[in-house]
């Protein structure tokens, strides 16, 4: 039996529907807090469990019998702690249990990136528990870039990462990567740092300027000035310090991915950052 968790979210639900293209659907469950979005799951023989990770008694019934489990780390950033402590513990109660393959990010114990302490928190937890674990280190995702391509039209990109990499890949492609580990990719122990061919915010403000046909320019911040910014543009204070730590932290080559792990474990490279950009440029030129 595998089990997804968070599969009400965005990563999840494309490891559900990669993982449905290689195995039986009768051996697929499907989890998350907000299950009725998952009836078009249970519709198609998904077996459908909720699993809340403030709710340690729906964890043990969401992985009762579960033999290998995508472990999607929770969203909610300084409630992480609590929340994977539960589901290590249910994780720790399965005595069916394979393998764990857990969604963590770059370099995550020995970066000072404030994203990255309560992955690391979860990491040891699952090392202490003596669990069979993968640990599937991401990188950040393309599209978090992309949000925000109608401001970097109209007044320019800014950031805090002077010239520092973002190993970034599509969400699509670490659900697939996460999927190769789950069913065979993978051993436990393995840790895999995983990241496509990235760019600097520079190249990215360029390759938005190439799609639309005109230069955008890239303002490289403090720390504390992209904060500032990012308040001033609507943003929760302390959501935009993560934000802005976590540039400060690429600028050290923290969001950085050695090797090619993510190409290895997907079977061919990952797809193409430029490309996903010029459909994101297309997408904000043809919305009324």
């Amino acid at each position: 039996m595998y089990v997804i968790t968070g599969a009400t979210g965005a990563l999840g639900r494309l490891a559900v529907e990669i993982l449905l293209e290689r195995v039986p659907t009768d051996q697929v469950r499907a989890t998350g807090r907000r299950v009725a979005t998952l009836d078009d799951l249970a519709a198609r023989g998904v077996d459908v469990r909720r699993a809340d990770y403030d709710d340690p008694a729906s964890l043990r019934d969401a992985l009762d019998g579960a033999t290998r489990v995508l472990f999607v780390s929770g969203s909610e950033v300084g409630q992480r702690i609590p929340q994977h402590r539960a589901v290590v513990e249910a994780l720790a109660a399965t005595p069916t249990l394979e393998l764990v393959a857990y969604t963590s990010i770059l370099h995550a114990q020995e970066s000072d990136v404030v994203l990255a302490q309560e992955h690391a928190d979860t990491e040891r937890r699952l090392a202490e528990a003596g669990l069979p674990t993968v640990l599937l280190r991401n990188g950040w995702y393309v599209e978090n870039f992309l949000t925000a391509v109608g401001a970097d039209l109209e007044h320019g990109m800014i950031g805090a990462s002077g010239d520092g990499r973002f190993d970034a890949a599509t969400r699509a492609d670490y659900a697939a990567a996460a999927v190769a580990a789950l069913t065979g990719g993978a051993s436990a122990g393995d840790i895999l740092e995983l990241g496509g061919p990235g760019f600097t915010r520079a190249e990215l403000a360029a390759e938005i300027g190439r799609a639309v046909g005109r230069p955008i320019t890239y303002t490289d911040l403090s720390e504390a000035e992209f904060t500032a910014a990012l308040v001033q543009a609507g943003l929760p204070e302390a959501f935009a310090a993560v934000l802005a730590d976590s540039d400060r932290g690429a600028a050290q080559g923290l969001l950085a991915a050695p090797g090619d792990d993510l190409a290895r474990l997907l079977g061919r490279p990952a797809q193409s950052w430029t490309r996903v950009v010029a459909d994101a440029v297309r997408a904000v030129l043809v919305t009324p």
